[in-house]
């Protein structure tokens, strides 16, 4: 089945043949694309961060583990939801999955429907990550757009100055710090300066410290 970067893509990652083979066919019977593999490296030899998905992720496997792969995903800041699954389910490596923001973890044998569920589950928090990053990029787009001055005249608009507590502070005319507001609202796109304000802020914001957060 041919994929593409906006198609979701299920990364399955089990080092038994039974398992992968097993999942395969039951989550492409869904018309989910699945790509499988059976060690962590052969994964990240592969793994393509635009590619909206998830990570289906057996926890014990020889070399690199599931945990090992999931530290390292982080170390290179690669984004992407991860539904653990274990055959050894143990409270230390539910939690430590959990604490580094796995979305969920899930012990073998378990149930189709509820595998399947969790999967969809993951794959709508990716997709709705990946529009706040396209959406946060595109008004970073726009403010790189604007002139050394016009960043310095929102600044001052972004923290409550008046036209004329601007002109003061830059020791510029009225009528050019008018100038100036007008061509930022127009190269931001915003109706009025609220609105204005709020794409600043929301830009500025912090990205989410963990994982954890991004998706819970």
């Amino acid at each position: 089945m041919s994929v593409n970067n906006s198609t979701p893509l299920v990364y399955l990652v089990d080092d038994e043949f039974a398992i992968r083979d097993s999942l395969t066919m039951l989550i492409e019977s869904t018309g989910q694309p699945v790509r499988s593999f059976d060690s962590a490296e052969a994964f990240l030899q592969d793994y393509d961060p635009d590619q909206s998905g998830c990570l289906l992720l057996d926890v014990r496997m020889p070399l690199m583990s599931g945990h090992d792969l999931q530290k390292e995903l982080s170390s290179r800041s690669y984004v992407i939801p991860i539904i653990f699954i274990s055959g050894h389910a143990e409270i230390p490596d539910s939690a430590k999955a959990f604490r580094a923001g796995a979305v969920d973890f899930l012990e073998k044998p378990f149930d189709n429907a509820l595998l399947l569920e969790r999967i969809n589950e993951a794959l709508k928090k990716d997709a709705a990550f990946r529009g706040e990053f396209v959406k946060r990029r595109r008004i970073q787009d726009r403010l790189e757009n604007l002139t050394p001055r016009e960043r310095e005249v929102l600044g001052l608009i972004v923290r409550s100055h008046s036209n004329k507590e601007s002109a003061k502070i830059l020791k510029i005319s009225n009528r050019t710090v008018d100038v100036h507001r007008a061509s930022i609202m127009e190269k931001m796109k915003a109706d009025n300066v609220a609105e204005l304000i709020t794409m600043v802020m929301y830009c500025e914001a912090p990205d989410s410290s963990s994982l954890e957060e991004r998706f819970h």
